[in-house]
């Protein structure tokens, strides 16, 4: 039993062949997914998703990257969480990547989901590239250990890793823990503790080894599990007992089918 804590089902790419991807997850023992939301706009596919399967989850946020799209507040990111198959807030965080100028608007939209995910009690899916300072100093000064959450597709350091879970927040390791050049990333698959531990596939994006060019699917979670027991020296069915039942206790609105 698997759980893919984070993809995005409702991107063209999967949603297209939603029966066969559900077969193939199905098939792998990859019993549940939470599809993550990335703009208000595509919101109701997801939320459709979810309805139309027990097994799948929804999240709502707004991307760091999104710049043309609605920007939400806390009342509208509030009653879109109230909807019960929404279990999280997010993905929301920082990127400097693509915005080098790191924006004000990134900083300023982050404090909204996180407030918001304050005042709903639902735990936030936090996405961080070139910005880990500041993304870990606006979780400090807007308290976001209060609802908690998980870094997503994690790939900074293991001192990034340890404040995170310092402010009482789950490490989710992607394909790219899978691939030869991440043996850094992997030193910090066996620093995260058993109980902080989760395994995403971020899908269609970051296919893990063995099916690196070809579009991911929450059936490869399978191969990201695989990677984390072999770097942790643990079975593929010890990782996967502990990351299912984490993704069950932080998730707590999510409800195993």
């Amino acid at each position: 039993m698997l759980v893919d804590s984070h993809c995005h089902l409702d991107f063209p790419e999967l949603i297209e062949n939603e029966a066969a991807v559900l077969a193939l997850m199905a098939d792998k023992g990859v019993t549940h997914a939470l599809c993550v939301s990335v703009k208000l706009e595509t919101l109701p596919g997801i939320i459709g998703l979810a309805e139309r399967h027990a097994n799948l989850f929804a999240s709502v946020g707004v991307h760091p990257d999104n710049a043309d799209c609605e920007e939400p507040d806390e009342a509208r990111l509030l009653e879109l969480a109230a909807h019960p198959k929404v279990v999280a807030i997010g993905e929301t965080g920082l990127d400097y990547y693509w915005h080098k100028d790191a924006p004000e608007w990134q900083r300023a939209r982050f404090r909204t989901h996180i407030r918001a995910a304050r005042r709903c009690s639902k735990p936030l899916i936090i996405h961080t590239r070139d910005s880990a300072a500041d993304t870990l100093r606006l979780m400090r000064e807007e308290e976001a250990g209060e609802p908690g959450g998980v870094m997503h597709c994690f790939t900074e350091t293991r001192e990034v890793a340890e404040q995170a879970l310092d402010l009482g927040f789950y490490i989710s390791f992607s394909g790219i823990v899978s691939f030869k050049t991440a043996e850094s990333l992997r030193e910090v698959a066996r620093f995260v503790p058993a109980d902080r531990l989760l395994v995403e596939t971020d899908a269609p994006y970051l296919t893990p080894v063995p099916f690196r060019g070809k579009t991911n699917q929450p059936a490869y979670v399978r191969h990201v599990a695989e990677a984390v027991a072999n770097a942790r020296g643990e079975s593929l069915e010890a990782i996967a007992e502990i990351t299912t039942r984490n993704f069950f206790q932080l998730f707590k609105d999510a409800k195993p089918s």
